[in-house]
């Protein structure tokens, strides 16, 4: 009776391989006459028995399912491409267990295809600014081909472009982790017929320069981006709010890029709007020393300082900015303005003054100093029409400055060349 028994289970063992072989020829009949649906719907039914299936049969079960999905996802499906990638991998993984490779190179050409293609889809998501599908094709992508990292920190920029910051952030940290450098050469040269600039690989370009066809072939080296990778971890602490990540983000990117001034004024930004002003003001003056030719800076400066009441340094910092970019609009405007705010200081106190002889020759010293400093707003202001004669701030603040004067003539003046 005991030999019965284990009989009758060898052939039910038997019977239900048969079916799994019947079914997996049924979904290969409906893949090639162009049914992934079928297919898909018939291997889904075996799935619950492939485990009990010899390896061979598991290998091809999941190879099937592979290019099921991939067909799938040629045809627009956008959620196949992760079940299929996954499929050979599984068929991959069995068939390296067993040591018995029938599926594996097609498997990985498969795969490749499928990078690939999610790539192409990316960019056409990314066109469509579907930033999230296109940063987890990306993401994906890369998964399957991990040593095109550069997938990877394209996966974290649609993120960014998508306001996804905790996933753009997991992306650039990944980079940094795997130590993603991201410089390269790009290789150039110019079309004869048309002399347009083209890129192609070393190959291409050095055959095209052969034929003729072009000229002027330039390797042009893309400078690394990790300083860029750390840089935008920091900023999305910082609009993530969490300042403490982001400081201690500038830190490590400054130890790696002491000479990238670009951290310094990112790192700077930050303490200003963190409230802690001296920082601020002390990375400003920093990456000054390093860029002493960047108007930007000087003027940055000014501003902070102006907000301080350091009022002879906002102004050497303004007076700077414009000797470097001598049509710095806001530069002169605030300069102006820092004699016109001295100069309004004074004003409460002059209407305060009573009647007696002292008090007089108080408010006449006051009117006199308050006038100079209005007149020296007014000055700078003239100068910067030289650069700029028709911006409406300038003249705007110029014609009230005459108006507080009493200079009607100029006041005039300035109301013509608004054309009030």
């Amino acid at each position: 009776m005991k030999t019965q028994i284990i009989m009758l289970a060898a052939l039910l063992t038997g019977a239900v391989g048969f079916s799994q072989k019947d079914q997996i020829k049924e979904a290969e009949k409906a893949l090639k006459g162009g049914d992934a649906a079928t297919a898909k719907t018939t291997l889904e039914s075996a799935s619950g028995m492939i485990a009990s299936a010899d390896e061979r049969t598991q290998a091809q079960y999941y190879y099937l399912l592979g290019k099921t999905y991939t067909d799938l996802a040629e045809k627009g499906d956008n959620s196949a491409f992760e079940p299929a990638a996954d499929a050979f991998k599984k068929s991959n993984a069995i068939e390296a267990a067993s040591g018995k490779l029938k599926y594996t190179d097609e498997n990985d050409q498969y795969l490749r295809k499928l990078a690939a293609d999610l790539v192409n889809s990316a960019v056409d998501d990314n066109g469509k600014q579907q930033f999230e599908s296109a940063a987890d094709k990306l993401y994906l992508s890369y998964k399957l081909s991990p040593t095109d990292t550069i997938y990877l920190y394209y996966a974290a920029s649609s993120a960014v472009n998508g306001g996804l910051y905790e996933k753009s952030l997991l992306y650039y940290n990944e980079l940094k982790e795997v130590g993603y450098d991201g410089s390269s050469l790009v290789y150039k040269a110019t079309e004869v017929e048309t002399g347009e600039v083209h890129e192609m690989n070393k190959v291409q370009r050095d055959l095209m320069v052969k034929s003729g066809a072009y000229a002027n072939p330039i390797d042009e080296k893309q400078p690394s981006k990790k300083a860029e990778i750390v840089k935008n971890i920091a900023l999305i602490y910082t609009q993530l709010g969490r300042n403490d990540e982001a400081l201690e983000a500038y830190k490590d990117a400054r130890a790696d890029n002491p000479d990238d001034v670009n951290l310094v004024l990112n790192e700077a930004n930050l303490y200003y709007q963190i409230g802690d002003k001296d920082k601020f003001k002390e990375l400003m003056a920093e990456a000054a020393r390093m860029a002493p030719d960047n108007a930007d800076l000087h003027y940055n400066i000014g501003v902070i300082n102006m907000e301080q009441d350091n009022v002879e340094e906002a102004r050497a910092a303004y007076r700077k900015a414009i000797e470097i970019n001598p049509g710095y609009v806001n530069a002169q405007l605030n300069l102006s303005t820092t004699y016109v705010n001295e100069g309004n200081s004074l004003i409460d106190e002059m209407n305060s003054l009573g009647n007696s002889k002292a008090d007089i020759a108080r408010y006449d010293e006051l009117k006199s100093k308050k006038d100079s400093l209005f007149q020296q707003g007014a000055d700078v202001l003239e100068e910067a029409l030289k650069t700029n004669p028709d911006n409406q701030g300038i003249l705007t603040q110029l014609k009230n400055i005459y108006a507080a004067l009493g200079n009607n003539e100029e006041f005039m003046r300035i109301k013509k060349l608004l054309g009030e």
